[in-house]
């Protein structure tokens, strides 16, 4: 199963310096059943797109909370055995949890298919979201059009052998 790790370039930095993914239990986010009732596709490039595109969300909220983190949006994917991601069966209607799952084994960075991230240009609309968050959640409109104006941005692909350049 493939899952989509959220994180901040801090903890890409971390992940790599430890070797592994962590710390447990993991927040990752895949193509689950609720996710793919929800988005109505039986194309799975689409609903691949669909687990990416909630993990940088949620790679959002962890820049929401870290301030000195760079301002920009990290997704790690990982290949995981079957049955080692699992989804929350209390949480399958949340539509704030679609796709999330959890990974309770550590997960070796060396397993990671790729990076996604955001380019150097996206900092300015990252650090505008990540900061219209909060007012966002609290249903100021104007807010939720500054963190909507992220995903205007598309995260760039990188092979994982990438990840000491991405972490200077």
């Amino acid at each position: 199963m493939r899952v989509y790790v959220p994180l901040t370039l801090s903890g890409l930095a971390e992940a790599y310096k430890e070797g592994q993914l962590g710390p447990m239990p993991l927040t990752a986010y895949a193509v689950t059943p609720a996710l793919r009732e929800w988005y109505l596709s039986d194309d799975i490039e689409e609903l691949e797109y669909a687990a990416l595109s909630r993990a940088a969300q949620a790679s959002l909220r962890l820049l929401a909370v870290d301030p000195r983190a760079p301002r920009r949006r990290v997704v790690v994917a990982v290949d995981v055995p079957d049955g080692q991601a699992v989804a929350d069966p209390d949480r399958g209607l949340d539509q704030s949890a679609l796709g999330e799952v959890r990974i309770k084994a550590a997960i070796p960075l060396a397993k990671a298919a790729a990076v996604h991230l955001d380019a150097d240009d996206a900092e300015r609309d990252i650090a505008a979201a990540a900061d219209a968050l909060g007012a966002a959640d609290l249903g100021d409109d104007d807010a939720q059009f500054t963190v909507d104006g992220a995903e205007d941005h598309e995260l760039l692909w990188y092979a994982t052998q990438e990840i000491p350049n991405l972490i200077d």
